[in-house]
């Protein structure tokens, strides 16, 4: 009898802690990228009361007798399946789709999280809101380009940059009249921009040398050693041909002129649009791809691949950074520390850190983020078994107590 007291409270303890892992989901249930625990258990070591017999001729064989002392926790392993993504309309809400943990870092220690809530710091650096923990990926360098293979760093948005674009293409459209006469000419202005984000400004000079044919010379901010003529041809319908290249692409380079502090720059113009119809001239630069200077206005995260980019007042984008995202053998194995962090643990196996949506790793879903997966019908049946053992350990102590008292009592 005392042996099965001491074996109902160990039961009693056993179930306790069940029902611990029990309250822990669903204290958790509205933590973002909570993971909930399951418990399974394990018998306790038995006593052999009497050894069993092999059979023989003339006996048959016997079990041993055993009897148990109880039961045990045996493990409490997280399940790390997907939780409910929720929207919530903040761009640096990140929310990892699949298999795979952000990869954060305090001080020299490196945690890993599937919880995406960042923010910017006053240096700024991209942190967990919650924690202050930076976030680690790779800073683009002053072209834009990302080595994903590089060592890990804090990603800093550079809020105070300007930037501006050179332009390299430009594209003409409208009419050069046909009743122009031979000789006479039309004058276009091209704008470009150095790579101070200075507006250049040549002056293309169209010339009617025949019926179908014109000439063009550049003017103003050009290199005098550069490409500075060039010649139009269009066909009997008025539509721009060039027999030495397709159709629809006729690109002639001028050589402009920087301003000072900037490098000279070749601007290919396109001419196919361009046509030569019986109306008024209204031949113009149709688009170009430069910019002038602009500031950062804002930021934010593509989805799926996790690349940050910038987004500047003149219009352009420009790659800033790119979260990395850590991949377990064993996330099971993982030590949680908190704050919805955990650590490289001794049965995870190491972090293998790449890009979002690569080698089995999980896309990046922006503006959303992932809801924890405790399943609370699941974890009130869960409780109902945990109050049943624990009920029905206490009645064995109960029994026994009565049985004991029955003993004393037989003195009497």
């Amino acid at each position: 009898m005392i042996r099965s007291m001491f074996t109902a409270i160990n039961g009693l303890l056993t179930q306790q802690n069940y029902m611990d892992v029990i309250a822990d989901n669903l204290a958790n249930v509205n933590t973002q990228g909570f993971k909930s625990s399951g418990v399974t258990f394990k018998d306790q070591f038995a006593q052999l009361v009497q050894s069993g017999a092999a059979p023989n001729a003339s006996l048959g064989g016997q079990n041993p007798i055993q009897i148990g002392l109880g039961t045990n926790i045996g493990s409490v392993t997280q399940t790390f399946s997907q939780g409910a993504l929720q929207s919530t309309g903040r761009d640096l809400d990140l929310a990892v789709q699949g298999d795979g943990f952000f990869v954060y870092q305090q001080d020299t220690a490196q945690y890993y999280s599937r919880d995406g809530s960042i923010g910017i710091d006053a240096q700024g650096f991209l942190v967990n809101i919650a924690s202050g923990d930076q976030i680690m990926g790779w800073q683009a360098d002053g072209t834009g380009a990302i080595d994903t293979g590089s060592p890990l760093e804090g990603i800093q948005i550079p809020v105070d940059a300007t930037v501006a674009r050179e332009s390299s293409e430009a594209y003409m459209l409208g009419n050069l009249d046909a009743k122009t006469v031979v000789g006479g000419t039309y004058n276009v202005t091209v704008g470009a921009y150095d790579s101070l984000g200075v507006l250049r400004s040549v002056t293309l000079v169209f010339e009617k040398t025949t019926d179908n044919d014109w000439t063009w010379a550049a003017q103003g901010d050009v290199v005098a050693t550069g490409t500075l003529t060039g010649a139009v041809e269009f066909n009997s319908e008025g539509q721009f041909i060039n027999p030495d290249l397709p159709l629809d692409y006729a690109p002639t380079s001028v050589s402009i002129s920087g301003s000072p502090g900037a490098d000279d720059f070749d601007v290919d113009i396109n001419l196919s649009g361009l046509t030569m119809l019986s109306a008024t001239n209204t031949a113009t630069m149709g688009s170009q791809d430069g910019l002038a200077a602009g500031s950062l206005s804002g930021f934010n995260v593509s989805a799926t691949t996790g690349e940050i980019f910038g987004v500047y007042s003149n219009g352009e984008q420009r790659p800033l950074g790119q979260l990395a995202m850590a991949l377990f053998v064993n996330p099971s194995g993982l030590l949680r520390q908190g704050n919805n962090r955990y650590s490289v643990g001794l049965n995870s196996g190491e972090a293998r850190i790449s890009a979002a949506g690569s080698g089995g790793r999980g896309t990046i879903a922006a503006g959303y983020t992932e809801g924890s997966n405790v399943d609370m019908s699941r974890e009130f049946a869960n409780m109902i078994m945990a109050q049943r053992g624990f009920q029905a350990n206490s009645r064995v102590i109960t029994t026994s107590d009565e049985m004991l008292q029955e003993l004393v009592n037989i003195k009497r």
